[in-house]
């Protein structure tokens, strides 16, 4: 069956880094965008960053310049590389996998980033 498997998040202090995975199965990975979406207490879900299955990148712009995504299609994983955290940044961070121009979509079930001192 389908799985989306978020990992890598945590309890950071501002200016520190992490690196979230999410590991796909169940589904040709190579054939659908991949997205990170966070969600903060009391907001509503917001898009973080979305790589195509060509590999294009688009970023929110509050975290463009700081995160980076990226894919590995061997491995079904997809990547956000957080540099510079601040405490706005803490959420509960979900993967997403869209297949390319269908409404066909999964979700993680999330992986909390905290950023406090």
């Amino acid at each position: 069956q389908v799985q989306l498997v978020e990992s890598g998040g945590g309890l950071v202090q501002p200016g520190w880094s992490l690196r979230l995975s999410c590991a796909a199965s169940g589904f040709t990975f190579s054939s659908y965008h991949m997205s990170w979406y966070r969600q903060a207490p009391g907001k509503q879900r917001e898009l973080v960053a979305v790589i195509t299955s060509g590999g294009s990148t688009n970023y929110a712009d509050s975290v463009k310049g700081r995160f980076t995504i990226s894919r590995d299609n061997a491995k079904s994983t997809v990547y956000l590389q957080m540099n510079s955290l601040k405490p706005e940044d803490t959420a509960v961070y979900y993967c997403k996998a869209n297949r390319v121009v269908t409404p066909i979509s999964y979700w993680g079930q999330g992986t909390q980033v905290t950023v406090s001192s």
